[in-house]
């Protein structure tokens, strides 16, 4: 607090002309500064106090209790606190009224008091009844005001509340409280408030009511239990403030921001509202997607009205048949009913749009749709999971030719139910860095040594057991994931690679990439700043790019220009699975390859078609024409290394080169080839 100290001290000349007693405190309440004028009040000198926890507030009586206290903290404007008494050293009683506003100084929360004295202490009867009239008159020209008594039957209302409500002072007083609510719900709400007051507590909220004349209209209520002084009895005070129109704007804004304006359906924002109430309410029901058939084609056959009349007939439709069902458009053409109505029900809806077909213009359209029905909660448990399983089903009806609903399949759920827990569990790997690198060696056929590995993750769960990349890498994609770990492999192979050249056996680490990381404008910085964090040298780090990713870097000049510059540093660009992508080859031309890797696909059945033997002959031969390296993977027998090695391959990886292995495990693997 040295610093704080500091500040204060410089800011005594100011405050000690303020002609109010004053203090500061810490965010725990503890005195760090007392006014001259606080002293001549409460008779403590700044030494006696400083230090303390406001040792001169009967803490009984203090208005700064601790849910006060949080609030003051909290708050950006200063709190008043009426009438509370404090004493002096001397033990005279002094009544205050204080301001208290936080405020931080030097990066430490404060709260300064400023208190202010009544002349004297209100024990007068006369002060008060005047002080209560006055209050009484301001309630009374601010708010609606009813008193009721202690059967719940009106004994006074004021003219705002008469104006309000239509009512008359001789038809409203002795009306039952009940009776200002509308049937059914209404006199619900008006029960919990009864409920409220009855225990001596206090009500607060918004609520609707009615007027003589049944016209609803909406207020914010306070509902006060009072004792009369005079004789012990209980009577109700209402206070309440019309805020109808403010009800009006926010329903409108409701409409908007969750209503879909031309199918008059709810849209997927309430849709997820509904869905969470649903869930947290524990109800069973049925999530039931549907899609249009062919909609886009349907569309081009007309025109923009008679798209919006199909789309009207078809929510109609729906409306019918599923009846006190939650509906909801989620796309341009998909839909989504919430139900608790039976599986052979709902496949009913198939029959009951060809019985009831939607006609533009006299003519019948020929429509049919796709439907998917998965439940909560024996299927999935959350709003995303029930979406995410209802496409998959959709994907599945469309793919056998769409006309159809069905339930999600036992083989769905389960794939389903494996992709999420696959995504929960990843979450929990990357934080606690529980995947493994795996390093596969590539031999180098000239020299017959291994110059270079790859990089390759793997993960081994308790719950999962061994999750293969083959399906661990298409969900991290989809969950964005790919960004973590390909951050994680790019840490971990930098450090191993400047591991292996301090120990005097420099080996290059090749990692696999995806366009969407090269999307992120830093990811040049973020290589530079990984290689320069373990001192690994550019030339070390190989990236492996598949021809999906070039052919989509040919069209983004940003992806083309991080590359040419991490290729300046010595980073080396590898094209990946070389043959299985796109016949196109301009890339080869614009992005800075080095190295093309012919995919195991070709390899794998080579020794038994000739025509393989020619075709990745020529891949090879292609490569060489372009002065760029060829390297085959896949290689598992000896069979296979001669005839590459004989057409002439740069290099060569598969498991008859060596199995994946960690990096302790890869030194046996090295000393064995180059040996």
């Amino acid at each position: 607090m040295n610093r704080l100290q500091q500040i204060l001290e410089s800011g005594n000349e100011v405050f000690n002309h303020v002609p109010f007693p004053m203090m500061l405190t810490t965010k725990e309440g503890i005195v760090l500064w007392w006014s001259r004028e606080a002293e001549k009040t409460f008779g403590y000198r700044a030494e006696e106090v400083v230090g303390q926890f406001y040792p001169f507030i009967e803490e009984e009586k203090s208005a700064m209790h601790k849910a006060t206290w949080d609030q003051v903290l909290r708050s950006i404007d200063p709190i008043r606190f009426e009438d509370f008494l404090l004493h002096t050293k001397q033990g005279e009683e002094v009544h205050v009224s204080a301001v208290l506003k936080s405020l931080t100084i030097d990066n430490e929360r404060c709260v300064m008091f400023l208190f202010e004295q009544y002349n004297s202490p209100i024990t007068n009867d006369t002060t008060g009844a005047q002080e209560l009239a006055s209050i009484k008159n301001g309630l009374d020209q601010t708010f609606m005001l009813t008193y009721i008594d202690e059967e719940g039957l009106i004994i006074y209302a004021n003219d705002l509340f008469l104006k309000t409500s239509k009512w008359t002072p001789k038809r409203v007083v002795g009306k039952s409280f009940w009776q200002l609510f509308p049937p059914g719900t209404g006199e619900m709400f008006a029960n919990t408030i009864w409920t409220s007051l009855k225990s001596n507590r206090v009500w607060q909220g918004s609520v609707e009511k009615i007027t003589k004349d049944g016209e609803t209209y909406w207020v914010e209520m306070t509902a006060i239990p009072v004792t009369a002084s005079s004789n012990d009895t209980m009577y109700y005070c209402i206070l309440e403030k019309d805020i109808t129109e403010k009800k009006r704007l926010q329903t409108h804004l409701e409409q908007i921001a969750y209503v879909d304006p031309e199918t008059n359906l709810m849209n997927r924002h309430r849709l997820e509202y509904i869905v969470s109430n649903f869930i947290e309410e524990k109800r069973h029901f049925s999530f039931v997607f549907l899609d249009i058939d062919k909609f886009f084609t349907l569309k081009d056959m007309h025109d923009e009205d008679s798209e919006t009349t199909l789309l009207l007939e078809f929510a109609k439709r729906m409306k019918m048949y599923f009846q006190d069902s939650d509906i909801a458009r989620v796309g341009v053409d998909e839909f989504v009913v919430l139900t608790p109505l039976s599986e052979w029900f709902i496949q009913g809806f198939l029959t009951y749009l060809k019985q009831h077909p939607i006609y533009i213009r006299n003519t019948a359209i020929p429509i049919s749709i796709s439907g998917g029905i998965t439940r909560y909660p024996e299927d999935q448990s959350t709003f995303l999971h029930l979406m995410k399983a209802s496409n998959a089903t959709i994907h599945k009806v469309k793919q056998d030719g769409g006309g159809n609903i069905v339930s999600l399949s036992k083989s769905t759920h389960q794939a389903l139910s494996r992709k999420l827990t696959i995504e929960k569990r990843l979450i929990e790997a990357l934080h606690h860095k529980d995947l493994q690198v795996y390093y596969q060696p590539q031999l180098d056929v000239r020299s017959g040594s291994i110059h270079t590995v790859e990089a390759l993750v793997r993960w081994e769960d308790e719950v999962l057991g061994t999750v293969h990349p083959n399906e661990l890498i298409p969900i991290a994609e989809e969950s964005g994931m790919i960004h973590d770990i390909g951050t994680f492999m790019l840490e971990q192979s930098c450090k191993q690679a400047a591991i292996w050249q301090k120990e005097g056996r420099p080996l290059k680490v090749s990692i696999n990439s995806s366009v969407r990381e090269f999307r992120d404008h830093n990811m040049v910085k973020k290589i530079r700043q990984t290689l320069e964090k373990y001192s690994c040298p550019a030339h070390l780090l190989q990236i492996e790019i598949t021809e999906k990713f070039a052919l989509e870097a040919e069209a983004e000049q940003s992806i083309i220009r991080q590359m040419r510059l991490l290729q300046q540093d010595g980073v080396a660009f590898v094209l990946d699975d070389f043959g299985t992508g796109y016949a196109s080859f301009r890339y080869m031309q614009l992005l800075p390859i080095s190295e093309l890797k012919i995919d195991q696909s070709f390899i794998s059945s080579i020794m038994q078609q000739e025509k393989l033997q020619k075709l990745v002959h020529g891949m090879i031969q292609f490569g060489k024409s372009m002065s760029i390296r060829v390297l085959a993977e896949g290689v598992e027998t000896m069979e296979q290394f001669e005839l590459l090695k004989e057409l002439g391959c740069d290099a060569l990886q598969g498991y008859y080169i060596g199995h994946p292995v960690t990096s302790d495990d890869l030194e046996q693997t090295i000393s064995s080839k180059n040996s």
